[in-house]
């Protein structure tokens, strides 16, 4: 039995705290967020997690929980849109409880089909960092329409604000992984620029462009900016 099955398991904040400093002691913070994600899918009624840095307002991908939690976090970063989108613009918790129906369905009607078509029905979504700065969001993935009670969502915001110290707290020198998201980012902006001379749109136009052509071709925006810059797609202005 995993801990957010035991009755009144929530009923004291201390049990939840415990549980996360156990499994990030003595962890690098390289690892921290990954550990975490895996920690909240133990600790709360969801079935995936994943956190994402956010780029010039673009959600990068930083780790996941499994291949679900990390197909929905691309599905946002190729989208431009979703929960996780919402929540790093407004620096405050996205609960979208019901993707299935009524106004959450309404919010993010094509991410929420594709949440819907894979098995997820609520996400829940908390920034990471603080009043001022948003680094990112830690999302939380969960089968069953619904919301989460007081206490859960307490256990929740202090994985993000663990994992929110341990971002933070990475030293200079010991940012590998930190590089090749950045390197992510990079390519695609560098595809943005090629496709903004190609087609002689503004930068917001071919971002759109680039994500549109992911979407459509059910490919990542970061897979498709790889083929622009190496020349296998080009984009039409007619796209």
């Amino acid at each position: 039995m995993r801990p957010s099955d035991e009755p009144g398991w929530f009923s004291e904040g201390a049990g939840a705290a415990e549980v996360i400093a156990g499994e990030v002691r003595g962890a690098p913070p390289g690892e921290v967020p990954g550990r975490l994600c895996d920690t909240a899918v133990r600790l709360l009624p969801v079935t995936g997690a994943s956190a994402s840095l956010r780029c010039d307002g673009v959600p990068v991908r930083l780790c996941a929980s499994g291949d679900r939690a990390s197909y929905l976090a691309e599905i946002q970063t190729t989208l431009g849109d979703g929960p996780c989108v919402s929540a790093a613009e407004s620096g405050a918790p996205v609960l979208a409880c019901d993707l299935t129906a009524g106004a959450d369905a309404g919010r993010w009607p094509v991410f929420a089909q594709q949440a819907t078509a894979v098995g997820v029905r609520a996400v829940y979504a908390l920034p990471l960092g603080s009043d001022a700065v948003c680094l990112g969001t830690l999302d939380l993935y969960r089968e069953t329409p619904g919301g989460l009670t007081g206490p859960q969502l307490h256990a929740a915001r202090l994985v993000a604000g663990v994992m929110t110290v341990a971002l933070m707290a990475l030293p200079r020198g010991e940012e590998t992984w930190l590089d090749e998201l950045a390197g992510d980012h990079d390519e695609v902006y560098q595809a943005v620029g090629m496709i903004m001379a190609q087609l002689g749109v503004g930068a917001d136009e071919a971002l759109a462009r680039l994500r549109a052509d992911a979407f459509a071709r059910d490919r990542t925006a970061h897979d498709v900016a790889c083929d622009v810059l190496t020349h296998r797609r080009r984009l039409d202005r007619d796209h």
